[in-house]
This record gives structure tokens, sequence and C-alpha cells, in this order.
């Protein structure tokens, strides 16, 4: 048995209420970006002001938007003065979650709230979540996520997906969704994987599209699964020729589960990984083959500190003196944090202005307050 999705043909999509979605409101915004064809920009977090660009960016776009953060990043959040790495992984992933929690709804817009790459060692770490999610889940009848990343695509396919089945089964109760990795997507993202080099195995960045049908055929009547399925897609930023996008992988992935489940087209909904960089026309084939989330960190990393970068350029005097030497009069105001990190959001904003344009996602937000 495999879930039922809507029909393909084109109709106004179901609204949900503004704010973090879950269960029965994630399923409708995955059905709502495949009838509509577009997807939707995934930005890793790790601070508060970080989390604010993205939810500004989605506001004045007027998109929903995913925010995720992966376990360096919680670690980062929490603080770097706690001597429990992962129970700082934990309170950081779970403090990321109540602050969006808490502003997400007042933006008007729907979040998907992701953790990012949790290979075997980071296990833990999820689970941990899960129990965070669990008493939130009873106190308000939402979890804290709306979905989370298992990435164990360096080991076999059948450990990976027998390791899937036992945490979707204990993630479907709370209407929290799994995403899984299926082939490996090259590059370093936060500790996890290594830096792409040309020696590097490149037959190991594309799926088969047979093991997406496996997984799928296992795994989906779980419980709410999403699959990044690696294309030649790597993390990070490289030059030109490292390694080649193959989207036909993605159509031959979808083609294979819908005529094999008697489906309708584009079933499984797909994750891009390492989005940053990337040429619009292989994006936009992407989207076109059901991809439902792009990630998109390094570019918006970089675009963060390009914005903080340029501000300090132009204000230079004020990060070497608080008194001016020339005219004496003082320069706080300048050098305030809310001055250069504001900047830095600004930045982030253009840029994710960009990306949902290219995405399709623009204009194209599902919430409306109840």
């Amino acid at each position: 048995m495999t879930p039922s999705f809507p029909s393909s043909t084109p109709r106004q999509p179901a609204l949900i209420p503004p704010g973090v979605v879950s269960g029965d409101t994630y399923r409708t915004l995955l059905a709502a970006c495949r009838a509509g064809g577009y997807a939707l920009p995934a930005v890793n977090v790790s601070s508060s002001t970080a989390a604010n660009a993205v939810l500004a960016a989605a506001r004045a776009n007027r998109s929903d938007i995913v925010i995720q953060i992966s376990a360096g990043g919680a670690r980062f959040y929490a603080g770097q003065s706690l001597p429990d790495e992962r129970q700082a992984q934990i309170l950081g992933a779970t403090a990321l979650a109540q602050h969006v929690h808490l502003l997400a709804r007042h933006h008007g817009v729907a979040v998907i709230l992701h953790t990012d790459h949790a290979n075997r060692p980071l296990l833990g770490w999820i689970d941990g979540l899960v129990e965070e999610s669990r008493h939130h889940h009873d106190r308000t009848g939402q979890p804290l996520f709306s979905s989370h990343m298992l990435d164990l695509s360096t080991e076999s396919v059948p450990d990976n997906i027998a390791t899937a089945e036992t945490l979707i089964r204990k993630l479907a109760p709370l209407g929290i969704g799994l995403e899984i990795e299926l082939g490996m997507t090259g590059g370093e993202e936060d500790g996890i994987g290594t830096e792409l080099h040309d020696h590097t195995d490149k037959a190991s960045l594309y799926t088969s599209p047979h093991d997406v049908l496996t997984a799928w055929k296992t795994l989906s009547p779980l419980g709410m699964l999403s699959i990044a399925a690696s294309f030649g897609n790597v993390h990070g930023v490289y030059a030109p020729g490292n390694v080649r996008l193959r989207p036909d992988i993605l159509r031959e992935s979808q083609t294979l589960v819908s005529e094999t489940l008697r489906t309708g087209p584009n079933p499984v909904p797909l994750v891009f990984h390492g989005g940053s960089g990337s040429e619009e026309n292989a994006i936009r084939q992407a989207v076109s083959h059901g991809v439902f989330k792009f990630n998109i960190d390094t570019d918006t990393q970089f675009a963060y500190a390009r914005g903080v970068a340029q501000y300090m350029t132009e204000h230079e005097e004020a990060f070497a003196h608080q008194v001016s030497p020339n005219t004496g009069r003082p320069l706080k105001k300048y050098y305030d944090i809310r001055r250069w990190m504001g900047a830095g959001e600004a930045s982030v904003i253009q840029r994710l202005t960009d990306s949902f344009l290219t995405l399709g996602a623009r204009g194209r937000s599902i919430a409306r307050p109840a």
C-alpha cells in the first residue's frame, strides 16, 4: 500500500494556518508544491538573527519556507560554554524550534522546521529531539519539528533503509516527517562528508532509481517520507567542471515509482542538496521532476557575511575607534550590533528573493490566518 496523493489537475491549493507545519499541514504544503510545480528554499541557520532573516524573506516574498539546523549549528545556537556537546546540540535545536514556533505565525507564512544531516553517530541527537517533540506534543498537540533528516548515504542501502524504518516508526505518531539520502551528495556539510577532490569516486554521486523505488515502497507506507536522491550535486560551491548534474536521474526515479506502483506523476517528494551555485536551468529541471525542497546553505551564509563585510568597509572608522579621531564624535551607532547584523540580514533577504523567483515559490504561500 502506498500513500495517496491529490490529482495533478490544477486547482486552488488548500489553505493552512501560518506557523510551523506538521502532520496534515505538512502533507498539505508538500501537496501544494507538487501540484503547483514549485519548490521551497531550505536555509540552515545557527543563530536567531539568521532565522529572523529567513522569516523576513519569506514574509516579503509571500512564500512558505524551510528553516533547518545541523547538529553543529545547534551546538553553536546553545552557546559555546556548555560542556556536554550532545546536551548542547539538543538544547540549541530546541531553542531554535521554540523561537521559530513563536515568531513564524506572526510572519504569516508556513514553515517546515527541519534538522539537517544526522549520520549514525548523531542518532542520539535525533532521539533527544524526538523526546522534546513528544513533550511539546503532549502540551500543544504539535511536535517541535516538522521533519528530521537521516543521512546514512555512506552505508549500504539495506542498512540505510532498515535504520530509516526504525526511525520513521518513532516519528509518524507525532506527525513528523523523515528525509533520507540515497546516493552521496559530494562535499562537506558542517562536519558530515568530505571535501570534493579530483580523486573522489563520482559514481557514488548518482543515485540508482531502483534504490529510490525500494526505499519508497518500504518506508512511505509507514509515514511521511522525502528523499534526497543525489544526481551529481555537491555541498558548497566548486569550480566549474568538477561534477555534472544529471536531473534525468530524478525523472527516471519518479517514472519508475509511478509506473511500478501505478501512482500519479512525481509521487516522491524529492530534495535537492547542495543547491548553492547551481545553474538555474538545472534547478528548474529538478523542480519539474518533483523537487520540493532546495538546500541553499552556502549561498545564504556567503550573503550574510558579504552584507556584514560591506557594512564594515563602509564604516571602517567605527570598527577601529569608539570616538572618531577626525571629528571627536562617538561612533557607537555605527558599531551597534543591530546595525551590522541588520546589514547581514538584508543581504540574505535579497539572496532568498532571487531563490524564490528561481524556484517558482514567490507569492505562492498557502498560509492564511484562521
